[in-house]
C-alpha cells in the first residue's frame, strides 16, 4: 500500500516539475525574444552612430578647407591692400581695388552662404551630426545594458531547471524587467540615464 502511495506521490512530483519546467522554458523563450530585439536595436544604433560620426568628420573637414581658403583670401586681400598703398598708378590701384573687393566678397561668401555650404552652415550641419551621433550612442549603450540583463536572465532561468531553485527564476524574471526598462529608455529617453 505504501509502495503505491509513493508511486502516486512520485508521479505528482514529476508532473509538478514538468509543469514548472514548461514555465521556465516559456520564461527563457520570452527573454530570448527580447534579447533578439535588444540586439537588433543595438546594432542599428551602433551603425547609425558610426554613420553620423563619419558625416560629422567629413563636414568638419569641409569646414576646415573653407576656413583655409577664406584665410588665404583674407591674407591676399591684406597683402594687396598694402601693395596698393605703395602703387602710384591709378589704373593699377583701381584694378587692385577691384581684386580686393572680389576676394573680400568671396571670403564673406565662404563664411556664410544661406541655403548652401558656407562655414556657418557647415558648422551647424557638423554640430547636428555630432548630436545625432551622441543620441545613437546613448541608445546603443542602453540596448547593450538591456541585452546583458536578458542574457544573465536566460542563464539564471536555465540554472533554475538544473538546480530546482525557484529563486533563480524570480531573479531571472526581475532581470527581464530590468532589460525591458533599459530597452524602453533606449527607445524613448536615451539621455534620461547616463551610463558612460
Amino acid at each position: 500500500m505504501t509502495d503505491a502511495h509513493e508511486q502516486i506521490e512520485h508521479a505528482e512530483h514529476v508532473e509538478h516539475a514538468a509543469h514548472a519546467n514548461k514555465g521556465i522554458a516559456l520564461l527563457i523563450s520570452v527573454l530570448a525574444l527580447f534579447l533578439a530585439l535588444s540586439e537588433t536595436l543595438g546594432k542599428s544604433a551602433q551603425t547609425t552612430a558610426i554613420s553620423d560620426n563619419v558625416r560629422a568628420s567629413d563636414t568638419w573637414a569641409f569646414y576646415q578647407a573653407k576656413t583655409i581658403r577664406s584665410s588665404a583670401l583674407q591674407i591676399a586681400s591684406q597683402a594687396m591692400t598694402i601693395e596698393s598703398g605703395a602703387t602710384g598708378d591709378p589704373k593699377v590701384k583701381e584694378a587692385q581695388g577691384k581684386q580686393i573687393d572680389v576676394w573680400k566678397k568671396e571670403s564673406a561668401r565662404l563664411d556664410d552662404e544661406p541655403g548652401k555650404e558656407g562655414r556657418k552652415q557647415l558648422m551647424d550641419r557638423a554640430n547636428q551630426a555630432e548630436e545625432d551621433r551622441d543620441l545613437a550612442l546613448a541608445r546603443y549603450h542602453h540596448y547593450e545594458t538591456s541585452s546583458a540583463a536578458f542574457q544573465i536572465g536566460i542563464v539564471l532561468a536555465s540554472a533554475t531547471i538544473i538546480t530546482g531553485m525557484t529563486i533563480l527564476a524570480w531573479i531571472s524574471g526581475g532581470l527581464g524587467v530590468v532589460g525591458l526598462v533599459f530597452m524602453g529608455i533606449g527607445l524613448f529617453a536615451p539621455h534620461a540615464v547616463h551610463l558612460v
